[in-house]
């Protein structure tokens, strides 16, 4: 997967994982990343499907309608693509925290309800429920930020209060921050993820 790596100077820092939203690069959210942690080391990762030329982490059949059997795939592709870069670049795979906004949001929420201990921490803008009917793992005090507007158009609050519900009945420690806003990133948003 196309990405980028920065390693801290801090040892035993955080890796932050950054998904993009659709449309985005590995380059997106870079800036991000500074604001909520400076001495963290960094893994940004570049959606390897393609919507119109625009970059994304798994198909969709429709606004707000995933293809699941892509997203399965597209999970654990990137599931092992962060055990890979573990080994490569030599980080604890134990200390990943996923940044991710949007469709970067929803494949970390998807790490988590698919892959036991996948992420240590995870801050997602703007998600959706990745799936539905299926058992989450033990997610036992796994911290969770949960960035929402009250406004946005493609992640109703309804969608949000589910995911945060279901994440935190598998044991998560969710918190959520609501906003005014609608799906865009606000800097009020970035300061309580960063606080988080």
């Amino acid at each position: 997967m196309k990405h980028i790596f920065k390693q801290s100077s801090k040892k035993n820092a955080p890796v932050l994982l950054l998904l993009h939203g659709t449309g985005g690069t590995e380059e997106d959210l870079l800036e991000l990343a500074k604001m909520i942690d400076e001495e963290a080391s960094v893994l940004s990762v570049r959606g390897n499907v393609s919507e119109n030329g625009m970059p994304r982490f798994f198909r969709r059949l429709a606004e707000g309608v995933f293809d699941e059997e892509d997203l399965i795939f597209r999970t654990e592709e990137l599931n092992e693509f962060i055990n890979e870069s573990a080994e490569k670049y030599e980080f604890d795979r134990g200390n990943v925290v996923a940044v991710g906004y949007s469709n970067g949001a929803n494949i970390a929420a998807s790490l988590l309800y698919h892959y036991k201990g996948s992420l240590k921490g995870a801050s997602l803008h703007h998600p959706m429920v990745p799936r539905r009917g299926i058992e989450l793992p033990d997610l036992n005090n796994t911290p969770i930020f949960i960035g929402a507007g009250e406004n946005d158009p493609i992640c109703t609050p309804e969608e949000t209060k589910e995911l945060s519900r279901t994440l935190s009945e598998s044991g998560a420690s969710v918190e959520e921050y609501w906003s005014q806003a609608g799906h865009q990133l606000t800097l009020e948003e970035v300061e309580a993820s960063k606080a988080w």
